[in-house]
Formats: structure tokens, sequence, C-alpha cells
């Protein structure tokens, strides 16, 4: 017998019963032995046969002219909605997206996308970069790139991050009226006089329009509750809970030298009732009247972030602990509930369970590209933008 023959009669020995034994020893049907050998010790082409069944990535490019919407473009171009959600967030950094966008714009994207070996796409592409060009404004574009410290993100060509922070501000509107740090007592100071020389609460004025009827409260009012009010010095000057400062509130004297706090957030004056929406997606873990705080909300987010919001009107309907809120989300209204001397929110950044200020935080600041970092990002736009150009020239060959 020969020596193939053997090891094909040794592999069926182990793979095959007897009657099959003897047969591809004495040089039986040999798709059996053959078939038992490849069990025992692999086939010649099984690396090729493995790679040519696992998935692959290609990047595709495509661009159109904008005939009536940004929609009816990325449908044109067939481009799977999902994956073009990172980048139309990012655009919507500085471009608004239902009212800048005109017919005769354009549009160029360059993705990659995961396909099976048959050539289905396998989960959502991934958005390499992406260029509006804009009747308006000339041209606007994203592009993915990775930073020595290994945050991968888009960014618009100036080097500035695309992706929003992880935290955004509670009010549309930013109006610092005390900010992070030591400071003196508020109740303890004089009441500040408006321009006709009267005094006036400090905070935002009334909203002009009332809130919806039947939201929660938490039994506090900003009107004068007993949780609102002023210190005997406070008193002593003519400050008062909010709701006003009367006619007969007597003319402030000169006071000692207050005492220092930690304030541990920042005030953001705002008229009442304003809308407060939630920093980032997250978790309630506190809604309810809370001491100085008056109405009070406490979000946990992840890595180890929470924020809260004080001196609320009104909570959101819904707005309890256990409830997750999403980024934006309606939680509550500015007012004057608690120890305040007029209509703000409070705002607090906790890291790891400590106050921090908000105004510094990394995840409430835009990312900027910056030495090494900038001109390696600098080479990579110009090769995308070099890559597209060579990519254009090649249709324009073949007429």
């Amino acid at each position: 017998m020969k020596k193939a023959s053997l090891a094909a009669a040794f592999a069926a020995s182990l793979c095959l019963n007897p009657v099959s034994l003897c047969l591809a020893a004495e040089g039986g049907p040999a798709d059996e032995a053959r078939i038992a050998e490849e069990q025992l010790l692999g086939a010649a082409d099984e690396e090729a046969r493995f790679l040519a069944l696992q998935p692959f990535t290609r990047e595709i490019a495509a661009s159109v002219v904008i005939k009536t919407s940004l929609d009816q473009a990325l449908g044109d171009l067939g481009i799977p909605p999902a994956t073009m959600l990172e980048a139309l967030r990012a655009f919507t950094a500085t471009v608004n997206l239902q009212r800048d966008i005109k017919p005769g714009d354009r549009l160029h994207v360059r993705y990659e996308q995961a396909f099976t070996a048959e050539g289905a796409p396998i989960g959502i592409g991934r958005v390499l970069w992406a260029e509006l060009t804009l009747a308006s404004r000339g041209p606007v574009a994203i592009h993915r790139f990775r930073t020595r410290e290994k945050v991968e993100r888009l960014w618009f060509t100036n080097g500035l991050s695309a992706t929003p922070p992880s935290l955004r501000m509670p009010l549309d509107t930013i109006s610092v009226s005390s900010g992070f740090g030591l400071r003196a007592d508020p109740f303890d100071q004089p009441p500040p006089l408006a321009a006709t020389g009267k005094y006036a609460p400090m905070g935002g004025p009334m909203r002009s329009k009332p809130l919806p009827p039947g939201l929660p409260t938490g039994g506090t009012s900003g009107n004068g509750g007993s949780i609102n009010m002023a210190t005997p010095l406070g008193a002593s000057l003519g400050l008062a809970p909010y709701g006003g400062f009367g006619p007969s509130a007597p003319k402030a004297r000169a006071a000692p030298r207050a005492a220092l706090f930690m304030h541990e957030g920042m005030d953001l004056v705002a008229p009442a009732g304003t809308p407060v929406h939630a920093a980032a997606d997250g978790v309630v873990v506190g809604a309810a009247p809370n001491g100085r705080y008056g109405n009070w909300i406490r979000i946990e987010h992840g890595g180890k972030l929470a924020t809260v919001y004080g001196h609320l009107m009104a909570f959101a309907p819904g707005i309890e602990p256990g409830e997750s809120v999403a980024r934006g989300e309606l939680i509550g209204f500015v007012g004057s509930t608690g120890r305040s001397t007029g209509a703000h929110l409070h705002f607090e950044v906790l890291d790891n369970g400590k106050p921090v200020n908000p105004i510094n935080h990394p995840e409430l600041k835009a990312l900027q590209l910056r030495g090494l970092d900038m001109d390696r990002f600098k080479k990579q736009v110009a090769r995308s933008l070099d890559e597209r150009t060579r990519e254009n020239k090649v249709p324009s060959a073949g007429l």
C-alpha cells in the first residue's frame, strides 16, 4: 500500500466505521478517504477558504447636488440614515440643516462599511469625512481624526471638535450672576439698586407667561415660603424673600464684613419659568424640596459625573427618582425656591462626588486640536482632498 493510501487509511480509521476503513485501505471510494483525511489534517486550501468567508470593510465615496432637501440628497446617495447620524449632528454645531441648505448646494461623503463575504452590509457605517458646500457660505467640512491621546471624533477643518461636549448647559441662554468658588452670603449683602434707584430683588425678572397648570412644585413656594427667608443681618438691611421689596423697606446701613462661604456651583440668571434642560443622558436620583436648594434635581450620568439643579419653580411632568432622561430633555423651570434672592438656576457639576467648576470642566468644553495633533490633522485633511480630486478625474478621463 502506498504511503498516501496509508495516511488515508489511518485517517479513515479515526473518522470512519470498520466497513469504510476496509474500503479505503483497499482502494475503495477515494472521496470518503479524502474527507476523513481533511477532517483530521485540514485541507490544503483551508486558510484561503476561511479568508474568503470573512467579512471585509470597504470605503465608499459619493457626491450629490441637493435638489430639494438634505434628506432627498441622502436618499439619492443611498447612504443609510444611521450612518449619517453622527455627521449630521456634527454639522448642526455650525449649520442649520433646515434653513441654511438650499437647492444647488453640494454634499460629499466618504464612509466605511463592513460587509459579509456575500456582500451584505454589517452594522452601521462610519463617516470618515464629509463636506457641505453651501452657496451662502462656502464649504463646511468635518473629518474623523484620532489624537495622540486616543480621542477619536469628528473635527472641523480649523481643528475645533465637531462632536458636542458630553455635557451641555441647562439653559439655552446663559447669563452668569455668580460663579463657582468663595463668595459672600447674598443675604448679607445690600440689595442691588435698579436703574430707577429703587431696591430690586437679585436674579431674573418674572416670566411674562404663566406655566402650564398642574406641574409638580414640590410644595415649596418661591414667593416668600418659610425656607426662603433672609438671615437676621440680611433682614436688617432691608432684604426680603423673593417677591419684591416693599416701599417701606428700610434704607441699607453699613454692615460688617460678611464671611465667605464656598459656592459649589454657578448661578444662571433667567426669568422665572424658563425651561431647564438635562445636561446629559442620565438617571434622576433626586427630585424634591431640599433645604436651601429649594426644589432640587440631581441626575447621575456615566463616568462618575452628576449634575444638580436648584431653586426650581416646578418639575417637568414625569421627573422623579429612577426616571431616565436624555440630553437636552426638559426637567423643570427656573424659580426662586429655597434660599434665593431672585429667579435663577443654581447649577452644579459633581465629578466623583466632588463639586467642580462647570465652566472649566472638560466635559462642558469643546476640544481644540493643537501642536503635533493639529499638524497631523492638516496633513490628513490635505490627503483626503487630494484623494477626492483623483477620484473625480477618473470618470472624466473616460469621457
